[in-house]
């Protein structure tokens, strides 16, 4: 995301993440799922992102690296499945609230975490889950209460003991449906955000849709911020608009040059986005003020002094007024030679 945000606006913290990225991927080939680019970014590291405001993050799969810092966990015995795997990142979170995200999700954003979250705590629900175009659950794109959660977790172990089959903690292979059909859920449909890559033209697609017009710039900027580390959301309008006031008023080069200078002047004095945008506005009045020194000014604003009254004895002699002369109409087919 791209767009400003006011200080006050809307964020809560208050949850733990838990992100499954330790799928077999057999659609994919047996490829190293997570690890696949969109956007120049590993499908994780987007998930990740949109999930960066989370008290705690742990990611369920081996380990690797990452753009920013998560915590590791593995279901036992590892490939026991997404209930198994939940169970096992579960255990190292404490917060009320759990976001679980599956790591395939290239059009996840921080505002659809935000939404799954107002959805659960206003619905009264014990789960706030999107659904996709075609109004199918996706519960691994889902806000929950843990305590729901560790409950039906704990039921279908016992469940499994009782019945004999309690390998891997009774929790292998279990669909995630056995689990999220005994909670109470809300729904939210969204059917970009809950778009998932399991199979290769699912990733050609989701390369090609951030390459649309509409989608490239915001999808490059956060791509930059995300590789450079950088944590802030400024008005990208202004800054389009001093590219090009600087680009018409100055030269083209000086577009991408005032740009950087703005950047780098915010950043001397630790301002967020309100002092980008100052900066920007200075850069931006210089920019019109440099452009309005190249309008032709008229003739008595360039010489205030001069006019027929006070033409030098020369041009009195040849009848002309100094500064004040209309420029000859150029000859016409009549008097030409």
């Amino acid at each position: 995301m791209t767009a400003y945000e006011p200080p006050d606006a809307a964020h809560d913290a208050s949850y733990d993440a838990v992100v499954l990225a330790g799928g077999a991927a057999r659609r994919l080939g047996g490829a190293d799922k997570p690890g696949l680019r969109v956007g120049g970014r590993a499908l994780l590291d987007r998930v990740l992102g949109a999930c960066a405001d989370a008290g705690t993050t742990v990611v369920v799969a081996d380990p690797r690296p990452t753009a920013r810092p998560v915590r590791w966990a593995r279901e036992e015995p590892p490939g026991a499945g997404p209930v198994a795997a939940l169970d096992a990142g579960l255990r190292h979170t404490t917060a009320e609230t759990v976001v679980v995200l599956s790591a395939d999700l290239p059009f996840l954003e921080p505002a659809t975490v935000r939404r799954l979250l107002t959805a659960l705590r206003t619905s009264g629900a014990e789960g706030a889950l999107l659904t996709d175009a075609d109004g199918r659950d996706q519960p691994l794109v889902a806000a929950y209460l843990a305590s729901a959660l560790r409950r039906e977790l704990t039921a279908l172990a016992s469940a499994a003991s009782i019945s004999g089959s309690a390998a891997g903690g009774g929790l292998t292979g279990l669909p995630l449906r056995r689990l999220t059909a005994a909670l109470a859920l809300t729904r939210v449909p969204d059917p970009v955000a809950s778009f998932d890559c399991d199979t290769w033209d699912d990733l050609v697609t989701a390369r090609a849709r951030i390459r649309e017009h509409g989608h490239v710039l915001d999808e490059w900027i956060s791509a930059v911020k995300d590789e450079l580390g950088i944590d802030l959301d400024v008005d990208t309008g202004i800054l389009l608009d001093l590219a090009r006031d600087a680009a018409h008023g100055v030269a083209r080069p000086a577009a991408p040059l005032t740009t950087f200078l703005v950047g780098y002047a915010a950043a001397q004095g630790k301002g967020g986005p309100e002092a980008v945008a100052e900066a920007a506005r200075k850069a931006a009045a210089l920019a019109l003020r440099w452009a309005d020194e190249d309008t032709p000014e008229a003739p008595s604003e360039a010489n205030p002094g001069a006019g027929p009254d006070t033409a030098s004895g020369a041009d009195t002699a040849s009848g002309t007024a100094s500064g004040a002369e209309a420029p000859q109409a150029a000859p016409g087919p009549d008097v030409a030679g």
